[in-house]
């Protein structure tokens, strides 16, 4: 039952990523984009993300006692953080929309995609055999 709501649940982020637009790379490479064409759509779609979250936020955390546990700023999360910018800046995709984005069967979604998998699987190699240290 569990896989099944998170299933329900990524299918509507899904088809509400597809319905606002937010799929298309366009869309959030014209974000970005402040000083030339500007669109501010995908400012009002954060917006309604964040409304969402202040509304349910504090009834999740009432029925289930959450633990947030500090980490410390380090080398690898700035550059974890700079080349997952990079790629959305270039790419025109996070994550969700990139995903979403493959039932358009385009190969440069194809590209990003496979590329933020074998990103993923390089993530959870410890790093002292990544670079042979």
């Amino acid at each position: 039952m569990k896989n099944l709501s998170a299933f329900g649940a990524g299918l509507v982020f899904g088809i509400g990523l597809w319905l606002s637009g937010m799929a298309n790379p366009k869309k959030v490479l014209d974000f970005l984009d402040v000083t030339g064409d500007w669109d501010p759509s995908l400012l009002l779609v954060m917006a309604g993300a964040v409304a969402v979250t202040l509304v349910s936020f504090r009834k999740i955390i009432a029925r289930k006692k959450l633990d947030f546990e500090i980490r410390r700023v380090d080398l690898p999360l700035i550059a974890g953080a700079a080349l997952f910018g990079i790629g959305w800046g270039i790419g025109g995709y996070c994550p969700g929309p990139a995903v979403t984005a493959l039932a358009g069967m385009s190969s440069a979604t194809l590209v990003f995609v496979c590329a933020m998998i074998v990103g993923g699987i390089l993530a959870r190699i410890p790093a002292s055999t990544r670079w042979g240290a």
